[in-house]
């Protein structure tokens, strides 16, 4: 008979304020901040500090890499490490667009000014414009030879432009009508981590990796008249600056560069959407702000140093000549035009930062939100008058839900209502239902924790040998024991619960009893607990894990030296050596009924031992790297292990074979810690976050998950495809670009993902099922004209399971099609062989006899031109269908391009009836107050929600 397990699922991550993964951003009334969370994005409230939700596909695990609002405010796009790229709402916490089209991490995001477009960069050296209505890919901009840094739209003056920068110096300029580069020039002497520019456009700010920020000068008429592409020419403007006698007109012109109080790399450059501020962040804890002066202000300044010029010359002694003194005139330089007015200081270092929309009431403060490196949240606002200093103040700040470095340690209580997490610097108390931080305490640098008996109090040994006793109640360590000579490595609760063993790098094992003392400082009402020294047990080496048999009989240690000792509990006497393991032991665990030990060890194997003779039953490679827990199920044979391949496996040691694996974490797996019941386990990691997983009703048998696991497999090595996978640079050019030693700028926008594959079968699947019943169909229709009272043929299984059992063959194939992410669609097309594309071609005729969705046939009917091009004009039984395609679908594209025109006409009549009778603008955004209130309200309240497989929990 077949053994059945239960599906272990992660429930939530919690832990993370903000991860160093992507930036931060305002959303568009400044009140929320929208903050990566490894592969969540945490909408936090800036005024409570508190978690309002958080934006989660239920099926992606990439971490969050670039976040960039869109112009409405309420939209916002995602791109995540794997490249794909989600299209969130703020208002209703759910996503229905993905794009997928970058092999690399996303690292640069921005929307046009109508927010109808979104252009992306990635690892992957490519740009790609996303149409955001059609949910669809417009092109693919090759040329860059690194990584994307920035991005922006060039749209004043008619322009159809973008401007992106590479970690390879340059600096390109695309025109996106005829999606070419139009100029290249070197904007810097190293990478380009930044770029920025003014609301007029005629202003470019650049920073690099040397710390150097730079101010170009935009002439947008030169621009426009660009019309043929630059290729890889290295054009005007470039790092030296140089006056380029006999040059063209430039597009850039190099006018300064702007003095920095950092030296340090320039990570993030922002123009201030409505001020004339700039703000440069660089790899410190310093946010400077730059203020873009006016015409008048700049006439002022040079009046002003003119003035000084004459008063300076007019102090000169007579013997010197007018003709000797300096007459010409001052000119102002990047720094006077753009000069440095305040400056934020952070408690720690800067990953991101962002400005808030609006200014102050009086228009003279700046609110900006800090992202930090040590994961903490910090809304800072400064003045905007020159030579303010570093004038700043801390408004609010978010740092109790997370620690600020990795979890090292954390233990459940024993009702498993309690969390326990500990890091170098503070423990944290956590609920596992509501996964809200309770209790904040300083303490040593904890290496291992545990509750006491009642869950009232929680102690941990530390790096520098104490033993640290916390009483949560009163939120205070109520006594700190020096207990070794070196960090304590482990601890553990006797059997018994009447007290604890510790190990540690001073080769000693102790045994404390828990004992019950008198402290007036504590209380005079009631004892304190302590730890009294009983017993002390010398080993050869340094004390790394131990572990008491379940039936107290038994101690387990393990050394240094690789081996596990075995020894009798009440006398110390030595029973049994396991040796085998050819690097130390970091974790152990015994079964529930001391039968069974199971050891993790840096050699990155598990093994099985039998506790009555200290046979090695079997030894597993587990994981990639060091195993750094185990842990027993209790009543059962089956165990959990984590290791530094950020991995969690479940194991069933009687069968020897591993159950399943959970992946999630992003960093080394330090600690584990799993339920009384195996309900639910907990894990810690080095990128800071604290995973529960939760068992669920979903059984499995061992042959499914090996299958699926296969599958995925096999999914994975289908997506990696032709030469499109490989980057500019590496050699991947098309065979007749090579012999002209030049690169195709232009490509398709899309990605072959799972989903794509996915979504081909299906249709292919439903092409089968059409020509399975539109055969069926036809020869009905022939036999009925002999015999009336004929029964209709039966309908295919697949069509009656869309509870439309009416519907007609090439209906079926519409209504799968409709059900393909618009996005994917493409990609999904380009599974079909030319069978099933002629096949298509067939429901084509249909579809556009009978007017069915014209916007989706269109698309699907020049998809599939284009694509097959060839084939279709050399097959010539094919002629009569697209001669009748090209009649039907011409009739109904006017009756849509007709309607749409009706609708914008009536549009613009109500625009001038509007704006002829109101004073505000007819497409005027609604107060902030409501926006607010709409945000607020759609994650009040709300529930766990999955539609579209996305998760969102308030």
């Amino acid at each position: 008979m077949v053994k059945l397990y239960l599906r272990y699922q992660l429930e939530t991550l919690f832990g993370i304020v903000a991860s160093n993964g992507g930036n931060i951003a305002f959303d568009a009334a400044g009140k929320f901040a929208i903050a990566p969370a490894l592969e969540n994005v945490n909408v936090w409230d800036l005024k409570k500090g508190t978690l309002l939700g958080f934006w989660r596909d239920g099926d992606n695990k990439a971490e969050v890499t670039c976040i960039c609002r869109s112009p409405n405010g309420d939209q916002f796009a995602v791109g995540y490490s794997d490249g794909s790229i989600r299209l969130w709402s703020l208002e209703t916490g759910l996503t229905s667009t993905t794009f997928n089209g970058h092999r690399s991490s996303i690292t640069a995001l921005s929307y046009d000014p109508t927010g109808s477009r979104l252009a992306s960069g990635s690892k992957d050296t490519e740009i790609i414009i996303w149409d955001i209505i059609a949910e669809s890919g417009l092109h693919r901009l090759r040329g860059h030879k690194d990584q994307i840094t920035s991005l922006r739209f060039l749209t004043s003056n008619s322009l159809n432009h973008l401007l992106s920068t590479s970690k390879d110096t340059l600096l390109k300029a695309w025109d996106l009508g005829t999606q070419h580069c139009v100029e290249t020039i070197v904007a810097h002497r190293s990478e380009v981590w930044a770029l920025d520019v003014t609301s007029d456009e005629r202003t470019m700010v650049t920073g690099a990796a040397d710390g150097e920020v730079r101010v170009w000068s935009v002439d947008l008429e030169v621009l426009a008249k660009k019309l043929e592409p630059a290729g890889e020419t290295i054009t005007g403007g470039g790092a030296d600056g140089g006056d380029g006698e006999g040059e063209v007109k430039r597009t850039f012109t190099l006018r300064g560069n702007l003095e920095r109080q950092s030296k340090e790399r320039v990570l993030t450059l922002k123009v201030h959407p409505n001020g004339p501020f700039v703000g440069i962040q660089g790899a410190d804890k310093l946010v400077e702000l730059y203020k873009i002066r006016t015409e008048e202000e700049l006439k002022r300044v040079l009046a002003r140093r003119k003035r000084r010029i004459k008063e300076k010359n007019s102090n000169k002694p007579s013997s010197i000549t007018p003709t000797d003194s300096t007459e010409e005139d001052p000119k102002l330089t990047a720094a006077d035009e753009i000069p440095r007015i305040s400056g934020v200081r952070c408690s720690a270092k800067v990953r991101s930062f962002d400005f808030a929309p609006s200014l102050g009431k009086d228009g003279n403060n700046v609110q900006l939100v800090c992202a930090l490196s040590n994961n903490v949240i910090e809304v800072q606002t400064m003045g905007t008058e020159k030579d303010a200093g570093e004038g700043s103040r801390m408004l609010s700040s978010i740092e109790m839900s997370g620690h600020r470095s990795d979890v090292r340690t954390l233990a459940l209580s024993s009702d498993d209502e309690l969390l326990v997490t500990g890091s170098n610097d503070m423990i944290k108390i956590w609920n596992t239902r509501s996964k809200q931080c309770l209790k904040t305490m300083e303490s040593g640098y904890a290496l291992c924790s545990s509750f006491l008996p009642g869950n009232n109090h929680v102690v941990i040994g530390t790096k520098t040998g104490e033993l640290q006793i916390f009483d949560l109640a009163r939120s205070t360590m109520i006594e700190n024991i020096k207990a070794h000579e070196g960090p304590v490595w482990t601890l553990q609760m006797r059997p018994d619960r009447k007290g604890l063993t510790t190990g540690s790098q001073d080769k000693d094992v102790k045994f404390w009893d828990l004992a019950f003392i008198e402290d007036a400082e504590y209380s005079k009402l009631m004892k304190r607990p302590t730890l009294l020294h009983t017993r002390t047990l010398k080993m050869s080496d340094d004390v790394l894990c131990i572990r008491h048999s379940p039936d107290g009989q038994l101690l387990a240690i393990s050394l240094l030296d690789s081996t596990v000792k075995i020894l009798y509990f009440d006398t110390l006497k030595f029973f049994l050596s396991l040796y085998g393991h050819k690097l130390p032991v970091m974790s152990m665990d015994i079964s529930s009924d001391s039968t069974m030990i199971v050891t993790g060890s840096s050699d990155k194997s598990l093994k099985i031992w039998g506790l009555d003779f200290g046979d090695c039953r079997k030894s597993l490679l587990a994981h990639g790297d060091a195993v750094m827990g185990v842990g027993f199920v209790w009543g059962t044979h089956y165990c959990f292990s984590v290791g530094k391949d950020r991995a969690v496996k479940y194991w069933d040691c009687d069968k020897f074979e591993q159950i399943m694996k959970l992946e999630g974490h992003h960093g080394e797996i330090w600690a584990l810690a799993v339920g009384k019941y195996g309900n639910m386990i907990v894990t810690g990691s080095h990128d800071r976050s604290i995973r529960l997983w939760e068992k669920t009703e979903e059984q499995f048998a061992l042959e499914e998950e090996r299958e699926r696991e296969l599958e995925d497999l096999f999914d994975s090595a289908a997506i990696q495809e032709d030469r499109h996978d490989q980057a500019i640079g590496s050699g991947a050019v098309d065979a007749e670009f090579k012999e002209e030693g030049r690169v195709d700028e232009v490509g398709v926008p899309g990605k072959k993902t799972a989903e794509t594959l996915k979504a081909g079968e299906k249709v292919i699947e439903a092409l089968d099922v059409w020509e399975e019943e539109r055969g069926a169909f036809d020869t009905y229709e022939r036999v009925r004209k002999s015999n009336p009272d004929l029964a209709p043929p039966s309908r295919h299984p697949l069509v009656l399971a869309t509870g439309k059992p009416d519907l007609s063959p090439e209906g079926f194939v519409l209504h799968v099609v409709e059900r393909i992410r618009s996005s994917d669609l493409e990609e999904a097309l380009l599974v079909l062989p030319f069978v099933k594309v002629v096949a298509m071609l067939k429901c084509l005729v249909v579809w556009t006899e009978k007017s069915w969705n014209a916007p989706l046939t269109s698309r699907i009917l020049f998809f599939l031109l284009h694509q097959h091009h060839n084939q279709l004009v050399s097959t010539l039984a094919l002629r009569p269908t697209l001669a009748s395609i090209k009649k039907s679908v011409h009739s109904n594209l006017n009756k849509y391009r007709d309607r749409v025109g009706y609708n914008l006409a009536g549009l613009r009549y109500l625009r001038r009836e509007w704006e002829g009778r109101h004073n505000s603008e007819f497409f005027g955004e609604p107060p902030k107050e409501i926006e607010e209130e709409k945000a607020v309200e759609g994650y009040k309240g709300r529930k766990a929600v999955k539609r579209n497989r996305v998760k969102v929990v308030s």
